[in-house]
């Protein structure tokens, strides 16, 4: 009876162990999204191309100097906007081009961070953000982290995204790139390679992050320094047409805003408006706001293209929803100039914690019964 209980003893004490060692085992310290081509090692696939996806070509074998290994991934962005988009980019997923529609997500529970090497074939290619998780439908992933934007050299380069503190329990997309016709107008080809998640103890949670002033909206066409999104076309959308690249005058560097207004009321609403938002079309549907409470003001520089143009009101925030702008603030009715002028929104008092509809501006057939062109640039936070 006494040997049965020692024994018994010793299998209560070491049944923990080895469930301990094995759990341990089959939580890797890495988990590779690419290594090399065809590496058993190798996570997710890269079949989700959005946007414009005929500008993209993709290459998983380029052995055009990769980082490490035999191979690293090359893709050519040819900004043509085939599928008339203005953007591109590709998902990695797991199963192939599963959008949430099927079971097949990794759980990454103790991954502190996913690290990549980045290069571009001249320098200066910009990549809008990176994205980690964020597919959504039946299956959706437990995080969206992203990062961005990023300016490539010509030489490789480590990037970090930091994933202290998100749930991981379940990734599908694996990994994501996007970037825009703006950002790159001639097109680029760049580089990635050794894409792979971390366990790093050092790694430490992020706070809430509080953007640092000048923010711009807008300050050259291809900008990375550019925030928001021109995509929440309101009223008689029809009768808008947007050049973020005229090089009509610009106030500075090489473009301004060009906005036409043709008021036919194509609609039936008899005004018209446009909303940068962050994401695109984000109604307050999606949890992406900036922290903007360092800014005490809006500034930006309009001009009429024959002077008497009415905007009703030009305004930052006040988009609703269930992640809506913390506040709102703006200036109208303003008659523009023929020459470039500067305006002020005032935020003072107002709560920039949390800002997704980043500029607006707005007008109408009544003020405007021949219609409006006017110009706008160097919009910015300060």
């Amino acid at each position: 009876m006494r040997k049965i209980l020692v024994v018994g003893l010793l299998v209560a004490f070491l049944l923990p162990l080895a469930y301990a060692e094995e759990k341990a085992v089959t939580q890797p310290k890495e988990f590779w999204v690419y290594k090399d081509r065809n590496n058993r090692e190798n996570h997710f696939i890269p079949s989700g191309w959005m946007g414009d996806y005929g500008d993209i070509k993709l290459n998983d074998q380029s052995v055009d100097n990769p980082y490490s290994g035999t191979t690293c991934i090359q893709f050519v962005y040819t900004a043509k906007k085939s599928q008339a988009q203005g953007w591109a980019g590709v998902y990695w997923q797991n199963p192939p081009n599963n959008w949430g529609s099927k079971k097949g997500g990794f759980d990454l529970t103790g991954m502190t961070k996913i690290t990549f090497w980045g290069r571009g074939a001249k320098g200066g290619e910009i990549l809008q953000k990176f994205v980690i998780g964020g597919i959504k439908g039946t299956y959706p992933d437990s995080a969206e982290v992203e990062f961005g934007p990023v300016e490539l050299t010509d030489i490789w380069k480590q990037y970090t995204i930091n994933l202290v503190g998100k749930d991981l329990s379940y990734i599908s997309g694996g990994f994501c790139w996007v970037t825009t016709a703006d950002l790159n107008p001639d097109g680029m080809t760049f580089y990635l390679d050794d894409i792979k998640y971390e366990v790093d103890p050092t790694m430490k949670a992020e706070d809430k992050k509080q953007e640092n002033m000048p923010f711009y909206v807008y300050a050259d066409r291809s900008s990375i320094n550019n925030h928001f999104i021109p995509s929440g076309w309101m009223g008689d959308y029809g009768d808008i047409k947007y050049d973020a690249a005229s090089k009509e005058d610009p106030y500075l560097g090489d473009t301004c805003i060009k906005i036409i207004y043709n008021a036919k009321a194509s609609q039936g609403a008899r005004w018209a408006g446009i909303y940068w938002q962050n994401p695109p079309n984000n109604w307050g549907t999606v949890d992406k706001g900036y922290g903007l409470t360092r800014a005490t003001k809006v500034t930006f520089w309009g001009r009429g293209a024959k002077g008497g143009e009415r905007i009703e009101e030009f305004k930052v925030g006040g988009i609703m929803g269930e992640f809506s702008d913390s506040d709102s603030a703006g200036i109208g009715p303003v008659i523009l100039n023929k020459e470039w002028t500067q305006y002020t929104i005032d935020l003072k008092g107002k709560d920039m914690s949390y800002i997704i509809g980043g500029f607006c501006w707005s007008t109408n057939i009544d003020v405007n019964p021949e219609g409006a062109t006017f110009y706008l640039d160097e919009i910015k936070y300060e």
